[in-house]
C-alpha cells in the first residue's frame, strides 16, 4: 500500500501549517497492524518528507506531537512481515476529537 497518494498530498498542501493551531486537523491516520504505535499526520513537509503530528505508540502518557518520516514508515516491518498501513477509511478530524476517542474524558495533552 501507497502511504501517501497525490491527493493526500493536495489536501496537505491546502491545510497548510497548523503550528500555531489549538486543535489541528488530522490529515490521514498511520497504524501498524501487528503491534504498537499510531500516527496521526496534521502536517506534511514534502521537500523532506517529513509528517508533523500526534504520534500514540501506547496510548498512554508518553504520547507526543512529534515529526515521523514517511521513508522511516515505508521501511518499517513488523510481525509477518507487515509494514505501516494508512486508515484509508479515516476521516480528517480535530485533533481533539482524536485524543477524546483514545483517552475519553483523560485526555492527553
Amino acid at each position: 500500500m501507497r502511504l501517501l497518494n497525490d491527493e493526500l498530498i493536495k489536501r496537505f498542501r491546502e491545510v497548510g501549517s497548523q503550528e500555531n493551531s489549538e486543535d489541528p486537523m488530522v490529515i490521514c491516520k498511520f497504524f501498524n497492524p501487528t503491534g504498537a504505535g499510531t500516527w496521526y499526520a496534521t502536517e506534511y513537509v514534502e521537500e523532506e518528507r517529513l509528517f508533523y503530528g500526534w504520534v500514540s505508540i501506547f496510548r498512554d502518557h508518553c504520547d507526543e506531537f512529534g515529526s515521523f518520516s514517511l521513508d522511516e514508515l515505508q521501511e518499517f516491518k513488523g510481525g509477518f512481515g507487515l509494514g505501516i498501513e494508512r486508515d484509508i477509511y479515516f476521516t480528517p478530524t480535530k485533533l481533539s476529537e482524536i485524543k477524546k476517542r483514545l483517552y475519553g474524558n483523560n485526555s492527553a495533552d
